[in-house]
């Protein structure tokens, strides 16, 4: 996660400018978010992880825990999200939770990210809660082609979250691929911008122009 340094006068026509990043899983959104952050610059813009703010629950067994479907809104503690992100609005440095996905619960550290001059949110399913839609000012979809898509998660659960191919597989069929039909691809009729075929440079230079746009008249 990155956090901005640089504060800025609260009140409406100088509160951050929020940025939401959505896409099925592995369609190059983090990619895409952190590729902005570079050409923008991490002095001026934060970038805030959905997946960092799923529920963690030491009461339940590790065996319970692998069952649950994280790729299901209840998954998600997005209130703590909605709350993060008015708080940044308003000027104030929020602790956002680091998450453990070999462990499936939160560590007890938590990363402190400053409310910079844009907050770019980024996450599966962050265009589908309407709460977390009405504090965005640009709304973004990465559609990517399934059988990269999967291709991309394998490649990262296996090698980044310590996950088998079998569970892997056994996720993309029983959760991953149902909920992105039920959630995460019908929220793509939110988006104010589509970006096709998952990383795109013209559209990280696009949203980094109309970022420096916005900064540049403020």
């Amino acid at each position: 996660m990155t956090g901005a340094t640089a504060r800025w006068p609260t009140g409406e026509e100088h509160r951050p400018v929020v940025i939401g990043v959505a896409g099925g899983s592995g369609s190059g959104k983090t990619t895409i978010a952190e590729a902005v952050v570079a050409a923008a610059g991490s002095d001026l813009v934060s970038l805030i992880n959905h997946d960092a703010y799923y529920r963690s629950d030491e009461r339940l067994s590790f065996e319970q825990r692998a069952a649950i479907n994280y790729d299901h809104p209840d998954a998600f503690e997005t209130e703590m999200l909605v709350e993060h992100l008015r708080l940044l609005r308003g000027g104030e440095a929020v602790a956002v939770p680091v998450y453990d996905f070999a462990t499936h619960l939160r560590t007890a550290e938590t990363v402190k990210v400053e409310p910079g001059a844009v907050v770019i949110v980024e996450g599966i399913l962050v265009l589908v809660e309407v709460e977390l839609r009405r504090l965005m000012d640009l709304k973004i979809y990465i559609d990517t082609d399934p059988d990269l898509r999967v291709l991309r998660r394998m490649q990262r659960d296996i090698l980044e979250r310590g996950r088998t191919m079998d569970s892997v597989m056994a996720q993309y069929l029983e959760t991953v691929r149902p909920m992105h039909h039920q959630f995460v691809e019908p929220s793509k009729r939110y988006a104010d911008i589509i970006v096709p075929e998952g990383y795109n440079p013209n559209a990280v230079g696009t949203v980094t122009a109309m970022i420096r746009d916005v900064l540049g008249r403020r």
